[in-house]
């Protein structure tokens, strides 16, 4: 069976025990890696977060990189010279058009640090070309087409991990397992105190006062500004529109309640909340946007509620603050620290990249037995892609897990942009009684552009 032929079947095929289905490492030598064994790898999207991402993939032994794709010509070559260095050859090739790198049948995986504005079209295609997938948060533009990836995916039957990875840290795995075996009692809130609102957690471009105004210039050489903007809006463009500034603009993603920060979060509080499967089933809150080239929400104060009754409050970190004082616990990146705390009958977490707290303080010194409830453990999120793919086990950031988060981040949007409390169904994914809600979870896609059900085609392919 050839290498590809089984890395497609190990998600389908239960993989029989001390049975060697790839070349054994230790046959050829220690330090020494079968190709057979090589999981090869394609990196779409390779600015300063792809570019981290491919960094990864490099370090590992058992991964190949043979493909770059990237819309500016300055960021392939850039790319494509860290990888020949890796592999000391001249060998990786260079791609403009994602789907001439995905037509490759020697690429077994993918890492797309795109934007949400394209995630969806290059994982479903990469999907139905038979490709695993490493997809940076968050994970799409809409709640539709979350559901689209998702439901694509699943088709499929690819190994997903979204790159949401404190899911793969000790500190947040900890601070959940503490909540799900019942050590602060009744999980009652979970506070997320996270980017914008007027001070920066991170150096992501968050906080100015104003931005400078746009000034519309010539498409320098070597970008591909149509592909740049892909299914978005037309928009003509600017130095100030192509860098980081577009996090905060509202046509190609939400900004610090999605992938500036606040899916981060979101995603442990679900996980603590054991409710990976579902949503909350209301979703009520205020906010102000930006009034410069960004419009997405830099303050908000969003309240879900879910079925078991536990509260959710995504808040920027200045009104988190003003909340719970908890917030003031860790100072990392420019004196503050987003995170979540975990508020139960009994006690309470304070967890966050900064560090973790609890009261009471013995939580810390907690041990777990045979009979409590343990999570799946990840200490490398790369690596728990590559394990996947091998064994057909879930990782532990699974594309259900991923839309979920994005369902939630996609409600509070909409609640605080129609100014009014909205119901949700979880099992038919849609607003209760409201069509202006139900309206905003989906989008036009710029021409020639269009989303895919499983079995169809998402992204046009060259003639």
């Amino acid at each position: 069976m050839k290498r590809r032929e089984f890395l497609s079947r190990a998600m389908a095929v239960p993989v029989v025990a001390g049975f060697p289905t790839i070349v054994p490492r230790h046959v050829l030598g220690a330090g020494v890696v079968a190709p057979s064994d090589r999981i090869t790898f394609g990196a779409v999207g390779v600015g300063s977060k792809g570019t981290g991402d491919m960094r990864a993939w490099l370090a590992k032994d058992d991964v190949r990189v043979v493909a770059v794709c990237d819309v500016r010509e300055q960021y392939r070559q850039r790319a494509k010279e860290l990888v020949d260095a890796r592999n000391g050859d001249k060998s990786c090739a260079m791609y403009n058009d994602f789907r001439e790198l995905l037509a490759r049948p020697d690429i077994d995986a993918i890492n797309i640090a795109t934007g949400e504005r394209w995630h969806t079209l290059i994982s479903i295609e990469a999907a139905r070309r038979g490709k695993h997938i490493f997809c940076q948060k968050p994970l799409a533009l809409t709640i539709e087409e979350a559901i689209a990836i998702r439901n694509n995916v699943n088709h499929y039957g690819r190994a997903f991990q979204l790159g949401a990875q404190q899911r793969s840290s000790a500190p947040f795995r900890f601070a959940v397992e503490l909540v799900r075996n019942g050590r602060i009692g009744q999980l009652q809130t979970i506070a997320i105190g996270s980017a914008g609102g007027g001070q920066t957690a991170l150096p992501l471009g968050l906080g100015f006062t104003s931005m400078p105004a746009e000034k519309p210039t010539e498409i320098p050489p070597g970008v591909d500004w149509d592909m740049w903007l892909g299914p978005s809006p037309w928009a003509p463009y600017s130095d100030l529109r192509i860098t980081r500034t577009w996090m905060s603009i509202a046509d190609y993603g939400l900004g610090a309640i999605g992938g500036e920060y606040g899916v981060h979060d979101v995603d442990i509080g679900q996980w603590a909340n054991n409710s990976d499967h579902t949503t909350p089933v209301s979703v009520e809150g205020t906010g102000e946007v930006y009034h410069d080239i960004r419009d997405t929400l830099t303050t908000y104060d969003i309240e879900y509620k879910y079925a078991n009754g536990v509260r959710m409050l995504l808040m920027d970190l200045v009104t988190a603050r003003k909340k719970y004082w908890q917030f003031q616990l860790g100072e990392s990146v420019r004196g503050v620290s987003v995170g979540l705390i975990l508020l139960g009958t009994e006690g309470w977490i304070w967890v966050s990249r900064a560090g973790m707290k609890t009261h009471p303080e013995s939580l810390m010194r907690t041990t777990f037995g045979p009979n409590d409830m343990r999570v799946l453990r990840s200490d490398d999120h790369p690596q728990n892609l590559l394990d996947a793919i091998r064994t057909g086990q879930p990782t532990v950031c699974p594309v259900d897990v991923g839309t979920n988060d994005e369902i939630i981040c996609q409600m509070g949007d909409i609640a605080v942009r129609l100014g009014r409390k909205l119901q949700w169904d979880p099992a038919k994914e849609v607003f209760v009684g409201d069509e202006a809600a139900n309206r905003k979870a989906t989008r036009a896609m710029r021409s020639p552009w269009r989303l895919a059900v499983p079995g169809a085609v998402g992204a046009p392919r060259k003639a």
